[in-house]
């Protein structure tokens, strides 16, 4: 059998591997966190980039005087975003793919793709 000192040097090294891999698994679950911005009714960057599998979070901030309504067929989202505010698209995991969204209002210059990689 173990000493009493044994057991307890056993126990609080799994104790402190058990935080470990807990800090490990909830840093694994956070979004990841993307930004997009719109002025003069174009999206910049065009482009945003996201690893597969992770949960996503998008702010779009709406730098025009005008609202937008950032949307997208593809990953079925649907917003509207008031003229100098941010508006916060969540996703789930994703496919590696691309993506693309628009502005509903400026669907000539407010375009954009999401590259799931």
């Amino acid at each position: 059998m173990f000493s009493l000192s044994m057991r307890s040097k056993l126990l609080c090294s799994a104790s402190a591997l058990l935080l470990m891999l807990s800090a490990a698994a909830q840093g694994a679950d956070e979004p990841v966190s993307l930004h997009i911005t719109i002025q003069d009714h174009r999206f910049t960057p065009t482009e945003l980039h996201a690893p597969a599998g992770k949960a996503l979070t998008i702010a779009v901030t709406n730098n025009d005087d005008s609202t937008e309504e950032f949307e997208s067929y593809d990953f079925d989202r649907e917003q509207r975003i008031k003229a100098k505010e941010t508006g916060i698209i969540k996703l789930g995991p994703m496919k590696p793919g691309r993506y693309p969204f628009f502005g509903d209002f400026h669907r000539k210059t407010a375009q954009g793709v999401l590259v799931v990689e």
